[in-house]
């Protein structure tokens, strides 16, 4: 039996090692065993007192992926992390340009969609021009030229030192997208054989591809490890802790948990709270004079 306690990264080793071998292995919540105060703190004393504690029955397994899982989950928050990076270049990329008196991110909606790709492009080749760089608008963008105008007037701040910057972190962007798209590829080899858990995540309200792929990840296919929703909800963080005691209640703290299904979870309740754009209803096959009666003359003659 082996029963390291969570410190870092430093239990894998030999946790998977003596897993591998065929041992019993339990990891075990360093909250759970924490030394009592005014003991001394040594790693042989720190080991008497875990096999106490686990032969007390005071240590709770700590959920454990599998060997299959764990290959799945590097790429799965890799290409989280990849993600979060490129959101931080896309900020610094819309505050530079806002340095320069170029405010496009408060005419158009995606900075870095078509439209404003376009515009910082020729920013970079030496356009600076605002009626002509407004021209590059496509698609809805068509409607803000005027806006779009305005909002290049301070073109002729952008210097050769700006645009030297834009082109470095365009090309990060660029290059983040392309290693996502490649993981993504990946991921979609990785979990070929768990397309049912994938579709059935997938048909929950706010849910799409790469979030039921990220969770799926997180938690791993076998469900059982989990008593029922609510542990499920705790481990990732998602409950808050309650401290009361009689009529006197403490502040209502989130704890600490998975923070990558914590973020899964958190962007799919946002998608699934936003409401629907009301669909126009059906007119067709309606007669004309069934829409809207016409009034009766009171000199009509009655029938």
């Amino acid at each position: 039996m082996f029963v390291p306690r969570i410190t870092g990264d430093y239990w894998k080793g030999p946790f998977y090692r003596l897993e591998a071998e065929g041992f019993d292995c339990v990891l075990a919540d360093a909250r759970q065993v924490k030394n009592l105060p005014g003991r001394p703190k040594r790693d042989p004393s720190d080991s008497r007192w875990l096999a106490a504690c686990f032969e007390r029955g005071a240590v709770t397994a700590c959920f454990v992926a599998t060997p299959e899982f764990r290959v799945i989950r590097l790429h799965t928050r890799y290409r989280r992390d990849l993600i979060e990076e490129r959101a931080r270049e896309m900020q610094r990329a819309e505050k530079l340009l806002e340095s320069a008196a170029i405010k496009l991110s408060s005419v158009i909606t995606h900075l870095h969609g078509v439209t404003g790709r376009d515009i910082m492009d020729q920013l970079i080749a030496g356009q600076r021009d605002a009626a002509v760089l407004a021209q590059l608008a496509r698609g809805r963008a068509r409607r803000k030229i005027t806006e779009l105008q305005a909002a290049l007037d301070g073109a002729e701040f952008f210097t050769g030192r700006h645009a030297a910057l834009l082109a470095a972190m365009l090309g990060r962007i660029d290059q983040i997208s392309a290693q996502i798209a490649a993981l993504s590829e990946v991921i979609e080899e990785l979990l070929a054989p768990h397309e049912e858990q994938l579709q059935q995540a997938e048909s929950m309200p706010g849910w799409g591809r790469r979030s039921a792929q990220d969770a799926l990840a997180e938690t791993g296919a076998d469900m059982s490890r989990f008593p029922d929703g609510a542990h499920l909800a705790s481990w990732a963080g998602r409950t808050p802790l309650d401290k009361s005691s009689g009529k006197r209640k403490g502040k209502a703290k989130v704890r600490k948990g998975n923070r990558y299904l914590a973020a899964v979870t958190g962007e799919t309740a946002v998608a699934a709270g936003k409401p629907k754009p009301a669909k126009a209803p059906a007119t067709v096959g309606w007669p004309a004079a069934a829409a809207k009666p016409k009034p009766r003359s009171p000199w009509a003659t009655p029938s």
